[in-house]
């Protein structure tokens, strides 16, 4: 008897349907985890940053309506993704008739997933000894003359981070504030452009047995100007003349001329000062609200601030950080680019400055899991 040639009537469409959502859910459950990594790293990064800095700047807020500063430490992020799916498809052969030699196959395709994301954050509050430790202790000199040695504007950390250098004050706009010396303005500046002349630097050596020693140095220079602001920073700074090398100490003027000493704040201090800039309706400062500083309108100021933190009653569009406080919206403002690179500053001052909870970092874990 031939063997019957048929017209294969199915609906192919099911059947092939059920074919691709097999090899899809395979596919899937053996390259979650890598596609999970390039979007999720991105994310976690954006997200603890971006909270980061609106907690400092809230911080910032709190201190100048007279509130103590609050920091929670995010010291672990574990998300775990899990994605099973089931697939089936199948192909039934029936009627198959000798006189027609014809039969018909009938098709069946099925698919079910499921996927779960669970993320767990854990939060460590900054209080006791790791408190009075981190925040309220000095920044090293050394610190700070790595930051300037990055490549940060003098004209932004030194105002930012010192109180005296040499015994040469920096103003203070906290409740007790004083201006600044003249001296100290003119070092920043000349110290400024040195940097931009390449003509100041930083070393740390390691002498045996003793702890490790900061140093500005001040290469010789063919630039005139580079020579002669060189001589007047020593000058300031009662230097000896033909010395370039100075170990940096933290402490007040010891009177020796191959030595800087810093006096330098702490980030409870820098936090203060940048408070006291804060621009607070006048009603709630003549009402005792808040702490003496700027306010809303005030004019005559003899320095700009460092910081430029406005404030209203309405967000305003697209602000750079803002946090709502007290009934009120607090802001750096998205086209204020000198108040954002203070500000950069400040969250790098707290990172080099080892502010919170000793240990590791934040450790993003993310397991994946198929199911397939």
């Amino acid at each position: 008897m031939q063997a019957p040639i048929g017209t294969i009537r199915v609906n192919m469409c099911q059947w092939l349907a059920g074919l691709v959502l097999l090899l899809f859910f395979i596919t899937a459950c053996t390259s979650i985890g890598p596609a999970t990594v390039p979007r999720d790293r991105v994310d976690y990064v954006n997200a603890i940053g971006t909270s980061w800095e609106r907690e400092t700047l809230l911080n910032i807020v709190k201190l100048r309506y007279g509130h103590a500063p609050v920091f929670l430490s995010i010291t672990q992020v574990v998300t775990g993704y899990q994605f099973q799916g089931t697939a089936s498809a199948g192909v039934t052969a029936s009627n198959f008739t000798a006189v027609s030699n014809t039969f018909g196959l009938t098709g069946a395709a099925s698919a079910q997933g499921q996927y779960t994301d669970r993320p767990t954050i854990i939060y460590t509050p900054l209080t006791g000894v790791d408190f009075l430790q981190k925040l309220m202790t000095p920044i090293s000199p050394s610190a700070v003359l790595f930051v300037l040695q990055a490549g940060y504007p003098a004209n932004i950390i030194m105002p930012l981070a010192l109180d005296s250098i040499n015994g040469i004050s920096n103003e203070s706009r906290r409740e007790m504030g004083h201006a600044a010396d003249p001296r100290f303005i003119r070092l920043v500046q000349m110290i400024r452009d040195l940097e931009l002349a390449d003509a100041v630097q930083v070393r740390i050596e390691h002498p045996k047995n003793t702890s490790e020693t900061s140093l500005i140095t001040f290469p010789s220079s063919r630039d005139p100007q580079a020579k002669a602001e060189s001589a007047e920073v020593r000058s300031l700074l009662g230097l000896r003349p033909g010395l370039q090398k100075f170990a940096v100490y933290y402490g007040g003027y010891s009177g020796k001329d191959d030595e800087i000493s810093m006096m330098t704040r702490s980030m409870l201090q820098v936090m203060l000062e940048l408070a006291a800039v804060i621009q607070v309706p006048q009603l709630e400062e003549s009402e005792s609200k808040v702490t003496p500083g700027l306010v809303e309108g005030q004019a005559n100021q003899t320095r700009m601030p460092l910081l430029n933190i406005l404030t209203g009653t309405n967000l305003p569009a697209d602000p750079s950080i803002a946090v709502q406080y007290n009934g009120r919206w607090f802001w750096i403002a998205d086209t204020d680019i000198r108040s954002k690179s203070v500000f950069a500053a400040v969250m790098l001052l707290f990172s080099i400055s080892d502010i919170g909870i000793k240990g590791m970092g934040p450790i993003v874990t993310i397991p994946a899991n198929g199911g397939g």
